[in-house]
């Protein structure tokens, strides 16, 4: 197949560091290249995703930092460019609207985040011709009468997260500085665990500064560092070398990247039951999932039960790239069967 992908243009795929969206289409454009379909990524300028790539955007906008017009101005230039393709595989919020002036291609869209109020209007107009991907079963379960075309996990490439052993004897934070990730309940928890806790986390947006100045900067300590936002090899070693992933979010979050690459990597999750986590994390065997302070208390001292090679395998078996991407193709062919 000929297949487009249009990305947002507020992070270069792959992102240098966090980007969770950005870092599933670079693997989804590789993978598909790599099962022998032409693959086009309409991305920004600055993206370094192995396929062929075009943009109108020569440096990523800068997520918080844009707003509609520029999404529109990457929609524009895109669909200019999509007439002969099979299938394109849009993740912008505006392009499935756009794509009604061009009712000959085959549109197919994934909604990255939750189907609240704001987007949830938009996946109903647009639903009835462009089929609509859920990212998690919770996910679509929060989609109302918004019919969902098919519910894909996202996949990561298990050869590109060496397993680590633990040994730095840590717990480690992954995520965005935003209260609802929970890296302040992380702290509390490691600390009465009796653990050392690594955080390491976006801090870019005024929400985020502020919530490390206020919230996290008071709970710092010996035991308990802030790295700040790392690169991809940093944090490949750090999620190797950690004992366990604390990850109690307080949100319904759709995915969650940070945990499928934490147990690439042989690394048990201490998860929190929202969104998509029970998914993700089978209960006693990849991590536990606990709600309530003490019981995540208590699961922390429980991780060395966890064999590290079946967060491993649980990777392998479900969580994969090559299973991403074989999901992507059996939708993207019953759309262009008509299905």
């Amino acid at each position: 197949m000929r297949i487009m992908i249009v990305a947002p243009p507020w992070l270069p795929v792959p992102p240098p560091g966090y980007g969770g969206t950005e870092a599933v289409l670079d693997g989804l454009a590789r993978g598909l290249r790599a099962a022998d379909h032409d693959v086009l990524l309409y991305t920004t300028g600055e993206s370094t995703c192995e396929v062929e790539r075009a943009f109108v955007f020569e440096r990523a906008i800068g997520v918080g930092e844009g707003g509609a017009a520029q999404e529109i101005r990457q929609v524009v230039h895109a669909y200019e460019m999509a007439d002969g393709f099979d299938v394109v595989h849009d993740h912008t919020l505006i392009g499935p609207l756009y794509s009604e002036r061009f009712p000959h291609l085959r549109v197919v869209t994934t909604n990255h985040g939750p189907f609240e109020s704001d987007l949830i209007d938009l996946y109903r107009i647009v639903a009835d011709r462009v089929p609509v991907i859920a990212i998690s079963r919770h996910q679509a379960s929060t989609a109302g009468d918004v019919p969902i075309a098919a519910v894909i996990h996202h996949g990561v490439e298990p050869s590109e997260f060496p397993v680590g052993d633990g040994s730095g004897g840590y717990a480690l934070f992954l995520g965005r500085m935003n209260p609802s990730k929970g890296a302040h309940v992380a702290a509390v928890v490691a600390r009465k665990a009796g653990i050392p806790l690594r955080i390491a986390g976006k801090c870019q947006e005024p929400l985020e500064i502020d919530y490390v100045e206020t919230v996290i900067k008071p709970l710092l300590g010996s035991d308990v560092e802030y790295l700040g936002e790392v690169d991809h090899a940093a944090k490949l070693e750090l999620l190797g070398g950690a004992t366990a992933l604390l990850n109690p979010i307080s949100w319904p979050e759709p995915f969650g990247m940070v945990m499928i690459e934490s147990l690439a990597c042989g690394t048990p999750v201490v998860t929190t039951p929202h969104g998509a986590a029970p998914e993700i994390v089978d209960d006693g065997i990849t991590g536990f999932v606990r709600d309530g302070e003490q019981a995540l208390v208590d699961a922390v001292t429980r991780v060395g039960e966890i064999d590290r090679r079946r967060c491993r395998a649980a990777v392998e078996g479900h969580f994969s790239l090559r299973r991403m991407v074989d999901e992507h193709v059996d939708l993207f062919r019953r759309v262009m069967d008509g299905g």
